[in-house]
Parts: structure tokens; sequence; C-alpha cells
């Protein structure tokens, strides 16, 4: 099992699938690798080499008693990728997963960078304050910490209908794919995934997109239950300089996985353009 060891003492479990140019891959809370299979198997096909890590206290990795915060996720990302000696990237994030990508390029800059994705990505930042009236409440947050202390397994049952839209009237998410994730996100620490909350709702990354300089693809599904649009992608596309936005209506959040061919299809034609 591939593994690396952090500057701080930590395993930290990775895939690498493929050969050829070099696609990453941040995953969402609380899940790990395992959900960017179908995006790895693809491109693997295609003729990319696809490298995705489990976070810190997720998946296969250490469960961290430490450094569950952007700075770190970043840190960490950036010590794979010299672990593995890798260039001319294009870093694919996916929720708090697009989190990671803005901080690792807001703190390591894009000498490796070739391009950028975030999907359903939570810059610039969740959290509502004077400065982003738009933003969740931090009442919201402090809901999903309370809920992963009481009962993380009924947690991660219920969030993942809206993180599928399975509430929807017209839905056709089967229940193999709400088992798949409630069985993914167990398998994250439970403090790492309780500070994790913090770290992606709270985390200003308006900074972090201002340092953007290669081509950016902004994508988000408009039925985004988890993150909305309107208070991130919709900013994060003002403010990456020359960003592409690719919003689909009637989409959620795990699009990845529900609409699996649409967006396999458009990451590959970015990666070719």
């Amino acid at each position: 099992m591939p593994m690396f060891t952090t500057s701080d003492g930590h395993m930290m479990h990775y895939k690498d699938w493929g050969q050829g140019p070099v696609v990453t891959f941040s995953h969402g809370w609380p899940l790990s690798s395992d959900a960017w299979s179908g995006q790895m198997q693809f491109l693997a096909a295609q003729g990319y080499r696809c490298i995705a890590h489990d976070r810190r206290g997720h998946g296969k990795s250490a469960q961290t008693g430490t450094g569950n915060d952007m700075d770190s996720y970043a840190d960490d990302l950036e010590q794979l990728f010299a672990a593995l000696g890798l260039q001319d990237i294009t870093m694919v994030g996916h929720s708090t997963g697009g989190g990671e990508v803005a901080r690792y390029i807001g703190r390591h800059g894009t000498g490796r960078v070739k391009k950028a994705v975030l999907l359903g990505a939570v810059p610039p930042v969740m959290v509502q304050s004077e400065a982003n009236p738009e933003g969740l409440p931090l009442s919201v947050f402090d809901g999903l910490r309370h809920d992963i202390l009481k009962n993380r397994s009924q947690f991660y049952k219920d969030f993942a209908i809206p993180f599928f839209s399975a509430n929807r009237p017209d839905a056709n998410v089967p229940q193999s794919l709400l088992d798949e994730f409630w069985l993914i996100s167990m398998q994250a620490g439970l403090k790492n995934a309780y500070e994790c909350i913090k770290a992606f709702s709270e985390t200003d990354f308006t900074e972090d997109l201002k340092k953007f300089d290669v081509p950016t693809l902004i994508v988000h599904g408009e039925d985004d239950q988890i993150v909305p649009i309107a208070d991130s992608a919709h900013k994060s596309a003002k403010l990456v300089q020359g960003a592409q936005s690719l919003f689909y209506p009637g989409l959620p959040h795990g699009l990845t996985a529900t609409h699996a061919d649409r967006f396999n299809a458009d990451l590959l034609a970015f990666l070719r353009s």
C-alpha cells in the first residue's frame, strides 16, 4: 500500500494509477481517495497518471491528533508532491479538497502546477460574518459538530441524502451509493472529522484565490445543498483571474458519482485544452 511519512511523522496513504501527465485529486469531507475512483479509472485509461491521497485523519491515513487544518493539509500535499517528484500537475479538488488546492497554491505557489480544477469547492469562505453576510451561520457548523459527536454513524447516513440530492422528488440515487458514502465516511477519525469542520467552514481563501496564475476551471452543481453555489463558485470565479466556469443546472454536491460520465468528459476536455 503506497504510503509516505509527513514531516511531523505521520503515515499518509495515496493511490498512484496510470502513466502520463499528472492529475492529482483532493477529496471532500469526510471522505477519502476512494471517492475519486471513478475519475481515476477513467483518466488512467485515457493516458493520465492519477494520484489521490487520503487527507490526514481520513481513509487509510494516520488519525493524527494535530494538524487538522488547511495549512497542514496543504503542506502534506507539497510533501507528497516532492516525494514523488511531481511537476506539471493538474490539481483537482472537491469541496474541502478545493480549499486544500487553494491553500496549496496560496502557500506553495504554482511552480509544480499546470492547471487547477475547483469542484463544488468551499472557497472563498463558507461561514457567515460581517465581511461575508451571504455565508452560512456558524450555528450550521456547530450543528454538524454536535451531530457527529452524538452519533457519527447516523449523521453520515443522514448527510449522504443532501450530499447527492437524494431528497429531491425526481432523484434517482441508488441506496448503494448512499451506503458507500457512509462506509467511506466511517473510516475518518472522529477527532479529525470534527476538527476539519472548522477548517473547511472558517478558513478564508480569498487571498489564496488571488494567487492563482494557471488555467483554472470552476465547476459546481446548481442544486448543491452542501456548499451553496452563490457564496462559493460564483465568488471564486470573480477572484481567480481568467477562470473558466461550468455550472450544472440541477446537479448535486456529489455529482462526481451521480453524473460521473458528464463530469469525466468535461474534465478530460479541460485537461486536453
